[in-house]
């Protein structure tokens, strides 16, 4: 099982960060895109009962076909502070990994790995932590530049710290507008953006991060459907 540490706070976060980024491994290609199994991860929160829904659901990456899936239910027991969502999401979504039956293979998270003001967003840190080869593919850029990639599927413009790509603003679908993809561990940002693309053949998010998104939605609303007050306003976006 893979250990966890939660900060006792802000600065002892930030720390955990900076320790944790020299780990971080960047001079390997990734496993090919569409081939073995990819595996996506989302959470879901319920604000007032201090609950949240991670999910894990592993594909095949040739036919996007489910092979296995897992639900982990956690409390939130770290504030949200913008760069630190990691220490809220990452003990449920441990958690749900360790519940598959099979290998993850290539992990694509919802959120930032290199495109990060310390460098070492979620997809970052987890991949540290687990061993595994990790891609962040974002739906906004954070705190990051760029320029309007071009309007056809695949166009790419380089997501932008000063004169450093942290990542990159790639067009999935045509004159739809783009998603942010960044390193998180063990790949290059070619070989992510590349998996992107074929992860993403009908929509504008990959499937992974719209099978798993739908996933802790519903084991949410599970969750909570019989505890008082709970309701459709009690699922957090």
């Amino acid at each position: 099982m893979t250990t966890f540490r939660m900060p006792a706070d802000e600065a002892e976060a930030r720390a955990v960060q900076d320790a944790l980024r020299a780990r971080v491994v960047l001079d390997e290609p990734g496993p090919p895109p569409g081939t073995g199994r990819v595996t996506g991860v989302d959470v879901a929160y319920d604000d007032g009962r201090d609950l949240v829904v991670a999910a894990a659901v592993v594909l095949d990456a040739a036919t996007l076909e489910v092979v296995a899936e897992s639900t982990a239910e956690g409390t939130v027991t770290f504030p949200y502070v913008p760069g630190l969502l990691a220490f809220r999401e990452l003990p449920a979504v441990l958690s749900a990994l360790e519940g598959l039956p099979v290998d993850p293979g290539l992990v694509v998270c919802d959120g930032y790995g290199r495109a990060h003001p310390r460098r070492f967003g979620l997809a970052s840190h987890l991949g540290v932590l687990t061993g595994l080869p990790v891609i962040g593919v974002a739906k906004n850029p954070f705190t990051f530049r760029h320029e309007e990639p071009g309007p056809r599927r695949g166009d790419t413009a380089p997501l932008l710290d000063g004169d450093e790509e942290v990542g990159r603003a790639l067009r999935t679908r045509e004159a739809v507008k783009p998603v942010f993809v960044s390193v998180g561990h063990r790949t290059t940002l070619d070989n992510a953006c590349a998996h992107t693309l074929a992860l993403a053949r009908d929509f504008r998010q990959p499937e992974t991060t719209r099978r798993a998104d739908a996933l802790c939605r519903s084991a949410l609303r599970e969750a909570v459907g019989g505890r008082p007050g709970a309701g459709p306003g009690s699922v957090a976006d």
